[in-house]
């Protein structure tokens, strides 16, 4: 065991990979986990058990779509007596008054409501289905609930140029919080990389008008953007370092240091339904992979931000050069900056998306 790794505060429950949009971003597998692997009511129970135990204190129970899973009820209840925060990252679609009250009586504590864009025709094209009224409704119900909300939209091509009627739409709604995260190209967004990598113009155009807003909003609705990596001088801080804060369980049990782990296949990853999640996190080989320093090529090894952004996105890495523990090559100090140089030097591609499949 490595006695200087801390406990984990979060974990994220992928809870099914069902979901009842195709969002050609979807950071989930291609290859979707099927319903007859999905971890059983008495299995999830023990993962959140196991998961107190080793020091968790916030649960987001998330998917694919979690309303999906009939003992939802059931698996918020169990989480909130141990005495976790419980966040249902959910799209909206089924999340009735009646169902979201039983679920605030037994300990649901807040709500983040996926939304793609700012208005119907648009957001329907991008969520593959008619959804965008659902998830307004679904808001409405969140707010007379007494629930926190918060709206996550992620940002790409196809939307950015409503960036400032997502952030109006977003107050109507009473978000308490909304998160604009551009489009991390794992899994289905990396299939749809070309569709979906904005422009510089589009790119420059929003960070006017996030400050403002976020000014503007200050006290009322807390504003999170998260840039366009792709475009940056060096690579955003992943997870706060690998296995370090945080874990998440798929929905087979796979138990992943972050949620896109799975992209790399050189990895070896264990499950609960063969080891104890404490072991898992402290002694597993997939997790003390790239914790630490020690791991790290030049020019990491060296640099100064090493502590800052600890060598960027692992699965970044492996997806854009094969090699996981390579310097992350969104970094400019990075010999495979050029990769992402040649991605961004390309000519715009089709509009049309690849959907993400339904199980």
């Amino acid at each position: 065991m490595d006695v200087t790794t801390q406990p984990p505060l979060g974990l994220l429950a992928e809870l099914t990979h069902r979901c009842p949009l195709h969002c050609p971003y979807c950071s989930n597998p291609v290859e979707l986990a099927a319903r007859d692997v999905e971890l059983g009511t008495a299995e999830w129970r023990s993962v959140f058990d196991q998961a107190r135990e080793l020091g968790v204190l916030q649960v987001h129970l998330s998917g694919g779509e979690p309303l999906a899973r009939p003992d939802l009820p059931e698996l918020v209840d169990h989480t909130t007596r141990l005495g976790c925060y419980v966040n249902l990252v959910t799209s909206g679609l089924g999340l009735t008054a009646p169902r979201l009250a039983d679920l605030v009586d037994r300990g649901l504590a807040h709500v983040q409501l996926s939304v793609q864009a700012a208005d119907s025709a648009r957001a329907n094209l991008i969520a593959g289905t008619r959804a965008h009224d659902h998830k307004l409704a679904a808001a409405r119900v969140i707010k007379e609930s007494g629930l926190p909300l918060s709206v996550n939209v992620v940002l790409h091509r196809a939307n950015h140029d409503q960036l400032a009627e997502i952030i109006a739409l977003a107050e109507r709604l009473g978000a308490d919080r909304l998160e604009l995260a551009n489009t991390q190209y794992y899994g289905w967004a990396l299939r749809n990389r070309a569709a979906l990598m904005p422009t510089r113009e589009q790119l420059a155009a929003a960070e006017p008008i996030v400050r403002a807003e976020t000014a503007r909003l200050r006290g009322r609705m807390e504003i999170i953007y998260v840039v366009a990596d792709y475009y940056e001088p060096y690579p955003k801080p992943c997870m706060y370092g690998w296995g370090a804060r945080q874990l998440t369980v798929a929905p087979d049990g796979t138990v992943l240091p972050c949620p896109a782990a799975s992209a790399i296949d050189t990895l070896t990853l264990d499950t609960v339904r063969r080891r104890p999640l404490a072991e898992i996190w402290y002694e597993s080989d997939s997790f003390n992979a790239f914790r630490g320093e020690d791991w790290m090529p030049a020019p990491c090894r060296t640099c100064d931000r090493r502590t800052v952004d600890f060598g960027g996105c692992r699965c970044q890495a492996f997806l854009l050069t094969g090699d996981a523990a390579a310097t992350d090559p969104i970094c400019s100090l990075s010999p495979h900056r050029a990769l992402v140089d040649a991605v961004l030097a390309e000519p715009a591609g089709s509009p049309e998306f690849v959907m993400r499949g339904a199980r």
